[in-house]
């Protein structure tokens, strides 16, 4: 594994304007450069990259990172040649930490194993050639050759050791073990063929090099009817079903021109609706759709189009598909979900129907994500009874709770408040939580006459912000105030507070960190996922011209108000109790009254 002192050392040589300007024109904005985000199609630049804190953002889909997080997700590089081609440009050499050598040598294997898996592709590919059964099975599919040929589709012959003819070392390689193209079985004593008397298809991961495969057994009197109708590939040091979508690189370009993704189960369907001019679809891998699929889709489109079978398989894939998008999802896009009728699959509609028909029912049949939702909870409860829509609120909490977008999270609640008969306060006493807190806090200021007299204030409202939020926006555009003013974090009970010990552990182990949006890539690679791009878009919206001195004081600030909301209210005077109960829970009427006539008062003691 690359040290993580030498990637922080190489972020601080680079200069982020000079690698994004080779793949995407910059133009000068005030202090920063903007482009239309090469990561979602607009019509409008929202892509920004800032010279100063040394990272990109775009405020319309959200991609974010340092100069090498935009290397991996524009070229597609893996992050190891990442770092390499980076480190080239400035004349540094990569070192390798000595502990981690393990994992250096899983990396060494990728160019062989890649080089091994596209052989076998040419191989079946050559093999589908001559190969009339096969060939026939794919015509009656409605299949051409101009689009088997884009996918790479092949054929692995019946027999149990074909690929001895490309392999010289078949019967020792370790390699077409380690890349899934053979088994060992211990029980039989020898070595075989893992894909026999099927269909081929590649899959490609998003530098277009082939990974693995999914094999189609061919009905045939060659037999193998009793074999899995579908085989994948296993996972390997190369290939991860978990991240990769079949048909994605042949796709891509659709994606963005439509500005929508189709995602369906099967390779087949892929296929057959790109055949029948629908080409921007893609197709999970024997999986159910992951948070890294949803991530990778969003990036490409505004619109993420679940299409499943309308059976019970296909009900149960989609409610998978919801779950997993819930943490992942983001105001201003959107996912739906379209149920087949339950005779049909993608590949037998578009065939019996045609594109037209199939993309009308697409856009009048698929339903919105809260919709759905509610639908699903729905059928699993009675509404008619009082244990019903309890039953109905229980399941309906847990998705509340994942969402992280505002306004989708606001819809949904209120949909689900509606469809139980019960008010949006009732809902909150349903879901165990406080009484909702005044969405904005006042605050005095005075005004004065032209003779300086002081006349009544006028209360200004401004938005209220959890302390812990702010907290974290400072940390990311300026993770140095986490070493010059650690937060007290006391009991860490919220994803914020999380986020800010991980920040304030990685920059004590690295000082030379310059930005936020560099230690969230570091921590993805060491503690998996955390998704802090929406709040990074509120920092940068908020503290984008801060100076340093205005930094540190909001900093310090912010700090005294979090510490104070964790004292006693019995140890706090009457304007700080009320401060205390407007943090954990609201005020009413009359104590919003009282807090205002104390900052009056307050107020006029200092003048």
């Amino acid at each position: 594994m690359i040290p993580e002192d030498f990637i922080q050392d190489l972020l601080n040589r680079v200069d982020i304007v000079d690698v994004v300007d080779k793949y995407v024109p910059l133009k000068k904005a005030g202090q920063n450069y903007q482009a239309c985000c090469p990561f979602h199609k607009e019509k409008s630049p929202s892509f920004t990259v800032s010279p100063t804190k040394q990272f990109y953002h775009c405020f319309g889909c959200g991609a974010h990172g340092s100069a090498l997080g935009f290397l991996m997700e524009y070229s597609g590089l893996g992050f190891v040649d990442a770092v390499t081609q980076l480190a080239e440009s400035v004349g540094m050499q990569v070192p390798k930490n000595q502990p981690e050598q393990g994992r250096s040598v899983v990396e060494s294997k990728r160019p062989t194993l890649v080089e091994a898996l596209t052989a076998a592709m040419h191989y079946y590919r050559e093999q589908l050639k001559r190969s009339p059964a096969a060939i026939e099975y794919l015509k009656q599919r409605g299949l051409s050759g101009k689009v088997a040929a884009k996918f790479g589709l092949g054929f692995a012959p019946a027999g149990w050791q074909n690929l001895q003819v490309v392999f010289t070392d078949y019967g020792n390689s370790t390699i077409l073990l380690d890349a899934g193209l053979v088994i060992d079985s211990e029980e039989k004593g020898r070595r075989y063929d893992r894909f026999r008397d099927r269909i081929m298809f590649p899959i490609f991961d998003q530098k277009g090099q082939v990974v693995g495969f999914g094999g189609r057994v061919l009905v045939s009197a060659s037999g193998g009817k009793g074999d899995p109708k579908y085989l994948n590939s296993p996972e390997t040091a190369v290939f991860e079903k978990g991240k990769e979508l079949y048909g994605l690189p042949q796709a891509r370009q659709a994606i963005r021109d439509h500005d929508k993704v189709l995602v369906v189960e099967g390779y087949m369907d892929v296929v057959a609706l790109a055949q029948h001019g629908v080409e921007y679809s893609v197709a999970t891998l024997g999986t159910a759709c992951t948070p890294d699929h949803v991530r990778r889709l969003f990036r490409l489109a505004d619109e993420v189009i679940f299409c499943f079978d309308g059976d019970s398989a296909g009900r149960k894939a989609a409610w998978r598909a919801l779950e997993n998008c819930l943490p992942q999802v983001v105001d201003g896009k959107s996912i739906s979900f379209l149920l087949l009728p339950a005779e049909h699959d993608p590949d037998s509609y578009v065939k019996q129907f045609g594109k037209e028909a199939f993309e009308d029912l697409i856009n009048l049949e698929a339903i919105g994500f809260v919709t759905f939702a509610v639908r699903e909870l729905s059928n699993q409860a009675d509404l008619d009874t009082s244990e019903g829509r309890a039953r109905f609120l229980h399941l309906a909490k847990p998705l509340t709770e994942a969402i992280r977008a505002p306004a989708l999270r606001t819809m949904l609640r209120k949909a689900v408040a509606e469809r139980a008969g019960i008010e949006n306060d009732e809902l909150r006493l349903a879901f165990g939580e406080k009484a909702s807190p005044s969405a904005t806090f006042p605050t005095a200021k005075f005004r004065w006459n032209k003779d300086a007299t002081k006349v009544r204030p006028k209360i200004i409202r401004r938005p209220l912000v959890p302390v812990e939020r702010r907290l974290l926006q400072l940390a990311l555009l300026a993770p140095q105030l986490l070493q010059s003013a650690p937060v007290a974090l006391g009991e860490v009970d919220s994803q914020e507070l999380q986020a800010l010990a991980l920040l304030l552990e990685f920059t004590q182990r690295n000082p030379n960190i310059l930005n936020g949006a560099n230690a969230i890539e570091a921590i993805q690679r060491q503690c998996g996922d955390l998704d802090l791009g929406q709040v990074l878009s509120e920092s940068l919206s908020l503290f984008e011209r801060f100076g340093q001195e205005e930094l540190q004081a909001e900093w310090l600030a912010q700090q005294a108000i979090y510490r104070q909301s964790l004292s006693r209210p019995s140890t706090l005077d009457r304007k700080g109790q009320l401060e205390y109960k407007a943090a954990h829970g609201g005020l009413t009427d009359a104590e919003r009254d009282e807090y205002r006539m104390l900052l009056l008062s307050a107020r006029d003691a200092k003048v």
